[in-house]
């Protein structure tokens, strides 16, 4: 169906501009909603008949006659009929629908995906500051990043994934505080025991590793602990490297990796900060009030005016993130997307206004942002909040201890990102069809099933005859499996995978649906190859549609 599209496409553009010059570029085709309206349908008999002086449905009348009389429409189409004012409601023939299982066993696993267009885009997401262990929020951004990323690959850009944290500063200086009052034997409850520390109980099992001068390795850093409570800036190095080793193992359990750790204190001691301040003031975008330093961010579309240099002579926290997002810039990588939680909207504006301030090239509206809302858990039926290990959350490693890293993804990719989302553990761990990860799965694990138990050879099945999927349910599969690839394309372009997870989901009641109308181990050789070549591919795409979202494809369930 898709070379039979895209044939049809060509063809209707030389038509319309033959009609009207300049018009061939706005060729296009829609999905009808209804099914009985056809397979494709076309407006521009409307959208034509204005400058053209014409009936639209007289135009249209004209149009379906001369394409009619072309060989591809000829080829592909059955029939087009004309409704209301003017739509070209067309019907494709059954082998144009057909078509689309050769493109699937040729492409295979790359089905759906388009080649390299030589473009970058960088990917921020999870960007947690190594103070605690991952929480639920955490595993939402660490699912939208991962799936936005493969989204960007299937189109053909080259991702980059980035993990940004703040090595330094308040948050840091605390955890280094409890810590080394946990290995002095100080602990929550105690009259010496601070109500901003951190409570929970992985700060006694870093001060215990440190007391025993333990070795910790994560993917940027190692630290050898000395054991010396009164030292400090050691407790603190270790510390933080510990919690960084303690993430990489959340983001292993979850498949999750990244190509590049960036710190934010390299951002002042390279000098990167105070450089970009200085281009700032430099281009006469800033101004002193009040012993501060200002930012007219307001000139770029911000609602105020922003504090860049405070009084004590500190920056305030948007400042480092304007130095951040220049040297993404520099890099190369002209298309950027930061994955944050909504609780960061306010910097948007106030980071964009001190890019544009640079006046160095960058894009307006450079970078893209998606914001998504917190995670509430629910199991048995009640509210959960706390964790013990973390002290006042949920992690991301109780929610794949409690159910999978599969119905963790599947489960905080099924929602747009700003939507507030109720994780259900008992349904997550649920086998039913109210399940929607069990739904997706188990109907690939029983395509699998009935491939094993007829034990030929799958790449045989693309080379046999098509002709007898006839039925309204082998249509119905056909047009979805032809849909795949828009999919894609949409998804990635409107940073949403929740839609591949509304494709799967239809994907997959849409063959459990032809599975019940006609069974396909039966006596006739040719109807038989034929529904197997039919599910073999629809078992290919469900598992080309899951690997975007990082879940796996079981064959048995």
């Amino acid at each position: 169906m898709l070379l039979a599209k895209s044939e049809l496409l060509a063809e209707l553009s030389t038509q319309l501009e033959s009609l009207n010059p300049g018009a061939g570029a706005k060729a296009a085709f829609e999905m009808p909603k209804v099914a009985s309206h056809g397979d494709l349908a076309c407006t521009c008999a409307m959208q034509l008949a204005k400058p053209l002086g014409k009936n639209p449905r007289a135009l249209g009348e004209q149009l379906k006659e001369s394409l009619m009389s072309s060989p591809v429409f000829q080829k592909w189409v059955s029939s087009i009929e004309i409704a209301g004012p003017g739509f070209l409601n067309i019907t494709l023939t059954p082998a144009a629908k057909q078509s689309v299982l050769a493109q699937i066993f040729e492409t295979k696993e790359k089905f759906g995906q388009q080649p390299s267009n030589g473009g970058a885009v960088m990917v921020e997401f999870v960007s947690a500051n190594p103070t605690g262990p991952l929480h639920v929020g955490h595993a939402r951004q660490a699912a939208l990043g991962d799936a936005i990323c493969n989204l960007f690959a299937s189109q053909g850009f080259k991702v980059h994934r980035e993990f940004y944290y703040n090595d330094a500063g308040v948050q840091i200086a605390t955890l280094a505080n409890s810590t080394q009052l946990r290995a002095k034997g100080i602990r929550p409850g105690h009259a010496e025991w601070p109500e901003t520390s951190y409570n929970g109980d992985y700060i006694q099992d870093i001060a215990d590793d440190y007391l025993a001068k333990k070795t910790v390795r994560a993917d940027d850093r190692e630290m050898t602990a000395s054991g010396d409570i009164n030292n400090l800036e050691n407790i603190r190095d270790f510390a933080v490297a510990y919690l960084r080793h303690e993430q990489d193992l959340d983001l292993q359990a979850f498949g999750v990796k990244f190509d590049h750790y960036y710190l934010e204190s390299s951002l002042y001691t390279s000098g990167k900060v105070e450089t970009a301040v200085q281009q700032l003031q430099e281009k006469g975008h800033t101004y002193e009030q009040d012993g501060a330093l200002w930012l007219k961010s307001t000139d770029y579309g911000d609602d105020k005016d922003r504090v860049m240099r405070k009084q004590d002579g500190t920056y305030t926290y948007f400042v480092p993130d304007v130095a951040y997002h220049q040297t993404k810039w520099e890099r190369g990588f002209t298309k950027a997307i930061n994955i944050q939680g909504t609780d960061h909207h306010g910097t948007i504006a106030r980071v964009r206004a001190g890019l544009q301030a640079l006046d160095c090239g960058i894009a307006k509206g450079f970078p893209d942002y998606v914001l998504h809302t917190m995670v509430r858990v629910v199991k048995g039926g009640e509210e959960v909040k706390i964790s013990k290990r973390a002290g006042s959350y949920v992690t991301l490693r109780d929610l794949i201890e409690w159910t999978s890293a599969d119905a963790v993804r599947f489960f905080l990719l099924s929602r747009k990102p700003d939507t507030d989302y109720l994780f259900d553990v008992d349904l997550a761990v649920s086998k039913n069809n109210e399940n929607p990860v069990f739904y997706v799965q188990y109907a690939h694990a029983r395509i699998c099933t009935i491939l094993t138990t007829w034990g030929g050879n799958i790449a045989e099945l693309s080379q046999v005859s098509l002709e007898p999927l006839q039925s309204q349910q082998a249509m119905a599969l056909l047009i979805l499996l032809a849909k795949f690839p828009e999919v894609l394309t949409a998804a990635a372009r409107d940073f949403a995978p929740h839609d591949v997870t509304f494709y799967l989901r239809e994907l997959a009641a849409c063959y459990h649906s032809y599975y019940d109308a006609e069974r396909i181990l039966i006596d006739d050789e040719a109807v038989k190859l034929a529904r197997l070549a039919l599910v073999a591919a629809t078992a290919q795409v469900i598992s080309n549609g899951l690997a975007m979202l990082g879940v796996s494809a079981p064959q048995k369930m």
